[in-house]
C-alpha cells in the first residue's frame, strides 16, 4: 500500500532530576553540597532515508517516546544523558504542526535531518545554590519536561516527470511504454488509485546520454480535485517537485480541448506555479477511430498556447520514440539532474518572542500564567520540598508574575494554573 499520510505523536525524553546530597568523609563534619545535575533527555530528530520510498513505518506505528535523562548523584555525579531518538523518512516529506498546519521542514536532500522535540535539560543539583549565607541548600531542581508535539507528514514524490490528466487517459499505458514499469492497466477510469514511479532509458534516442530521469504516474484528476473532489486530489501535492509535466490527453474523447481545460483549471487551482512548468501535451490512443481527425484542430489550439503537442498511441508504442526526444530536450543537464528538483528541503526556524515573557489570563475558574520560562520553571519544582516551594514564590516575585496577577485582580483562595500545575493564592500570596 502507498501511504503517503500520516500522523506522528513524538515525546522528547524528561531531563534528570538534580541531587540533593552533602559530602560524607572522614574529619569532615559538616561537608557541603555535592549534588550533581540531571542529564539531558534524548531529543526526536527526523532524517531522509533514501531507501524509503513511502510512510509505511508510521502506518500503525503513531507514538514515539526518547529517553528520559538520569538523575544526578552526590559527589558532583552528573546523570546519563538520554539517548536521541531518530525517525527515518523518505526523500520529499513535508513536516508540518497537526494543529496549526504550519511548515516545519521540507525534507529532500539524502541524510537531511532535523529536531522535531527537544529533550528536556537536567536539573541542577544543590551544589549550584550554595551562597556565603546559606552554604547547606536542600534545594534541587527536577529535569526540565521534553517537548511534546503532534506533527503530520506529508510525502510529495521527487520525480523529474509528472504525468497527468484525466482518468483513463492512458497515463499508466504511456508510463509502461516509458519504462520499465508495470503499472495495472484497464480500459475503465480511476484503475491507478496510487502513483506508480518509473525510470526512462534516455539512452534509447541518444546512445550517449546517460541520464536517467524519474516518471510518476499520478491517479486521474477530474473537475473539482483541488477542492477533493475525485480520487486524484489527494494526489496533486505528488506533482508540485517534478522538473517537466506531461499532459496526457485522450485524443479519441469527444472534446480532448475541453478535457485539457478540465485538468489545467485544476492544476492551477492548486498551485498556479504548475502551469509554468515545462512541459508537453502528449495526445494518446492515436490508434482509436476518430483520433487521427481530431489531431489537426487539437494541435492548432495547444500551439496557439505554446505548448507543444506529441501525438502517441501508447498502447501500440507509435510516437513514443518521437516523445523520448521531446522529453529530453526539455530536461536540464546530468549534473543538475542529479540534485533534487526544488524546492530544495529547508527547514523553517520562528523566532519565539514568549520564550522569555509571561501572560495572565483571567479565567471562570481563576488565573492562567502563559508563558515558556514561568512554565519551565513551575516544571522543575519539587513542591515536595519546602525550600524549593519558598524559592519558586522568590521567582515569580522577582520575574513580577505575582505583580501581575494582583493588578489582573487574584483574590486570596482564587486558583492559579501555571502549565499542568494548580495553585492558590492566599492571604499573603502563594499558598
Amino acid at each position: 500500500m502507498f501511504l503517503d499520510r500520516a500522523t506522528v505523536w513524538l515525546r522528547a525524553g524528561d531531563g534528570g532530576d538534580g541531587a540533593v546530597s552533602f559530602r560524607r568523609e572522614a574529619h569532615v563534619p559538616r561537608g557541603g553540597p555535592d549534588g550533581g545535575d540531571g542529564g539531558r533527555g534524548g531529543s526526536i530528530y527526523l532524517r531522509v532515508d533514501v531507501g524509503q520510498t513511502t510512510l509505511s513505518d508510521y502506518r500503525y506505528h503513531h507514538h514515539f517516546r526518547a529517553e528520559a535523562g538520569g538523575r544526578g548523584a552526590g559527589a558532583r555525579k552528573h546523570g546519563r544523558a538520554g539517548q536521541d531518538l531518530e525517525l527515518g523518512v523518505p526523500p520529499g516529506t513535508a513536516v508540518l504542526d497537526a494543529e496549526s498546519g504550519e511548515l516545519v521542514a521540507d525534507l529532500v536532500a539524502a541524510g537531511q535531518r532535523v529536531m522535531v522535540a527537544r529533550g528536556g535539560r537536567g536539573g541542577l543539583g544543590n551544589v549550584h545554590f550554595a551562597t556565603a549565607t546559606h552554604r547547606t541548600p536542600r534545594h534541587a531542581q527536577k529535569g526540565e519536561p521534553g517537548e511534546e508535539r503532534e506533527f503530520r507528514l506529508e510525502l510529495r514524490l521527487i520525480a523529474d516527470i509528472g504525468l497527468v490528466g484525466l482518468p483513463n487517459a492512458g497515463k499508466s499505458t504511456l508510463l509502461a511504454a516509458l519504462t520499465n514499469a508495470t503499472p495495472k492497466v484497464a480500459d475503465y477510469p480511476f484503475t491507478t488509485l496510487e502513483p506508480n514511479l518509473g525510470v526512462l532509458d534516455l539512452s534509447a534516442v541518444g546512445p550517449d546520454d546517460a541520464r536517467r530521469p524519474s516518471i510518476a504516474d499520478v491517479p486521474g484528476l477530474i473537475e473539482g480535485a483541488s477542492s477533493g473532489a475525485g480520487l486524484g486530489h489527494a494526489f496533486l501535492r505528488h506533482v508540485e517537485r517534478t522538473r517537466v509535466l506531461l499532459h496526457v490527453v485522450d485524443l479519441a474523447a469527444r472534446d480532448p480541448e475541453g478535457d485539457r481545460e478540465i485538468v489545467r483549471e485544476e492544476l492551477r487551482l492548486h498551485d498556479a506555479r504548475l502551469l509554468a512548468k515545462p512541459g508537453l501535451v502528449v495526445a494518446n490512443k492515436l490508434d482509436l477511430p476518430g483520433a487521427a481527425e481530431r489531431l489537426p484542430a487539437f494541435r492548432v489550439a495547444c500551439e496557439a498556447e505554446g505548448r507543444r503537442v506529441v501525438a502517441v498511441s501508447a498502447k501500440e508504442g507509435s510516437g513514443v520514440r518521437e516523445l523520448v526526444a521531446a522529453i529530453a530536450e526539455l530536461l536540464p543537464g546530468p549534473q543538475e539532474l542529479a540534485l533534487p528538483p526544488e524546492p530544495a528541503g529547508i527547514v523553517v526556524h520562528r523566532f519565539d518572542s514568549a520564550r522569555e515573557t509571561f501572560a495572565v489570563d483571567r479565567q471562570a475558574d481563576g488565573f492562567r500564567v502563559r508563558g515558556r520560562r514561568v512554565e519551565r520553571l513551575v516544571a522543575q519544582t519539587d513542591f515536595e520540598n519546602e525550600e524549593s516551594a519558598e524559592r519558586f514564590q522568590r521567582d515569580l516575585e522577582r520575574m513580577g508574575v505575582s505583580r501581575e496577577l494582583r493588578r489582573a485582580g487574584v483574590q486570596p483562595g482564587d486558583t492559579v494554573w501555571i502549565g499542568d500545575r494548580e495553585l492558590e493564592w492566599g492571604e499573603e500570596g502563594w499558598t
